[in-house]
């Protein structure tokens, strides 16, 4: 994805997005959070079936590093989101997003519910909305990988991270947990994704002031749009049961539970997660 085509944000930064497919275009926002947006690919396919338009949110990947590093909060990404869909010639968009990135997502729905046609969440974080992600619900998905080879360890760490003692070495250590396989493709991705990660911009996105759980879901009650979330089954990031709760602030929302899916779902069954996001979508 070395090809881009830049824009400009409000504030003057330069920023970039990439496109892939034809068709109608979706935009998708990276996760990461403040992840390059290059981790994405195509999407398992999905640009056979619509033109993907993918922005590297700035300080990632082609757009450049704000003086500012307090505009990396999400709430203030929302009017880099906004350019982008006046750049595109857009009146309305269907918005895709994936992981961290679903909570700009989340506050541009809230901001700007007219602006969007549909909204796809895959395997969406909550901090944008106050959800709690419970112990017990990480741990049955844990759980449902207890035959691999690597589980032990990787259990051992994550009941280390979750009682608050995380370390470098534990958190590498349950990265299997967020792939459906660990398998030589999962283990290529992984790297790759945490070289793209610009950490001091994570670091903010969720800085005090960013989010307003109480009155983005007092919007999100409103937003009358289709709604898609997509958890994937062991996915203990964004486990099942709390996508469900996310679902249910919407007045038109579906949980689709992927099987056997991880935190990636296009990775895991690619034509799986392309015949959800696609009938979605159209």
């Amino acid at each position: 994805m070395s090809a881009y085509s830049p824009y400009s944000a409000p504030d003057g930064i330069a920023l970039a997005y990439h496109v892939k497919g034809d068709g109608r275009p979706v935009v998708c926002l990276p996760g990461g959070p403040m992840q390059a947006s290059v981790y994405l690919g195509d999407l398992g396919g999905l640009s056979a079936h619509r033109q993907l338009v993918m922005p590297d949110l700035r300080g990632t990947g082609h757009s450049a590093v704000p003086a500012d590093v307090t505009s990396y909060r999400c709430d203030r990404l929302v009017d880099d989101v906004e350019a982008l869909r006046k750049q595109l010639g857009l009146e309305t968009m269907d918005l895709l997003a994936h992981s961290g990135g679903t909570n700009l997502a989340l506050l541009y729905a809230a901001r700007h519910p007219d602006r969007v046609a549909g909204l796809a969440l895959i395997t969406p974080s909550v901090m944008a909305v106050g959800v709690t992600v419970t112990p017990d619900q990480r741990r049955a998905a844990a759980l449902l990988r207890r035959d691999e080879p690597w589980f032990p360890e990787a259990f051992e760490a994550l009941e280390a991270i979750m009682a608050g003692n995380a370390t470098g070495d534990r958190m590498q250590a349950i990265a299997p947990f967020w792939y459906g396989r660990w398998d030589e493709a999962a283990r290529n991705h992984r790297a790759a994704e945490t070289e793209q990660r610009n950490g001091e911009a994570a670091a903010v996105y969720g800085a005090e002031g960013a989010f307003d759980p109480g009155a983005t879901r007092a919007a999100l009650a409103r937003f009358a749009a289709p709604v898609l979330v997509l958890a994937g089954e062991a996915d203990l990031n964004s486990p099942p049961d709390a996508m469900a709760e996310l679902a249910g602030l919407f007045p038109n929302a579906r949980l689709v539970v992927q099987p056997g899916a991880g935190h990636f779902p296009w990775l895991d069954d690619a034509d799986a997660f392309v015949a959800t996001t696609a009938a979605f979508l159209d």
